[in-house]
């Protein structure tokens, strides 16, 4: 078997671990339909490389308004790799106690919100220390792990905790131990990493599922939608109805911010 024909392969073992899990999809997609339809936001946080989940959810082709990416440019701008802005202290931060708190302090949370977690690890302190800080505020915490990547990291944080310690609902992208996937005959570490693969199979079923309750509920999504399906004129609307919507749901996190403190 080829290297690219043993990745596909354990790709499509992925979607049969997602698959497993669709008791725990419907479950986040109920949370997350309850927290839009009541005009609040599901929180999606992710640093490192679960960035890439974060921005799958929302905005994209394909998606709507009702989720607010927190995505921390010291946690994860990867294009530099070294020097200023580098990859050494991005990985550093990740594991600094408190700097959760400072960037859950730019909202007003409330016990409506939901929240998406991702951390492949679930290690790292950030991350734990997030989902620790909306539960504070009674909001649910649904996160995205590798269990296998997860039962074999060294805990970070010292509480001892990890991520999946503080969810509400886990989910797992399948991916093995140190995520990459493929081991090259006279190459001592495997390459080609199966986290985002899983992940995305989970954020998008998630989103579909969403669609499909506020639909339902009489109050369907301005989906980000191609010209190429609707036509210029109208995916230009959908745009602008998109974003004014975001816009809207943001400013009810920051309106009574340090007021009731």
């Amino acid at each position: 078997m080829t290297p690219s024909a043993d990745y596909l392969k354990q790709c499509r073992e992925l979607i049969g671990i997602i698959e497993r899990q669709q008791p725990a999809i419907q479950q986040a997609a109920d949370w997350f339909a309850e927290t839009i339809l009541a005009g609040r936001m599901v929180h999606l946080f992710g640093s490192g490389h679960s960035r890439i989940l974060v921005e799958e959810m929302w905005p994209r082709y394909g998606s709507f308004p009702g989720f607010n990416p927190i995505v921390e440019l010291s946690l994860s701008f990867h294009n530099l790799v070294v020097g200023a802005n580098g990859q050494r202290q991005a990985m550093f931060l990740e594991n600094v106690s408190g700097l959760a708190a400072r960037i859950l302090r730019n909202f007003e949370l409330s016990p409506k919100d939901s929240a998406l977690v991702v951390s492949s690890s679930g290690g790292n302190v950030v991350p734990v220390e997030m989902a620790e800080g909306f539960r504070q505020h009674g909001v649910k915490v649904v996160t995205i792990i590798s269990r296998r990547h997860a039962e074999a990291t060294r805990i970070q944080h010292p509480s001892g905790r990890k991520l999946l310690d503080l969810a509400d609902l886990v989910l797992d992208t399948g991916a093995p131990a140190g995520d990459a996937m493929v081991k090259i005959d006279g190459l001592e570490t495997p390459v080609a990493p199966g986290s985002t693969v899983g992940g995305c199979l989970l954020v998008n079923a998630i989103k579909a599922e969403v669609a499909a309750r506020l639909t339902r509920a009489g109050q369907p999504p301005e989906v980000l939608t191609s010209g190429a399906v609707v036509g210029e004129e109208r995916a230009a609307a959908l745009f602008e109805a998109a974003y004014d919507a975001h816009a809207r749901r943001l400013a009810r996190l920051y309106e009574n911010l340090g007021l009731r403190r």
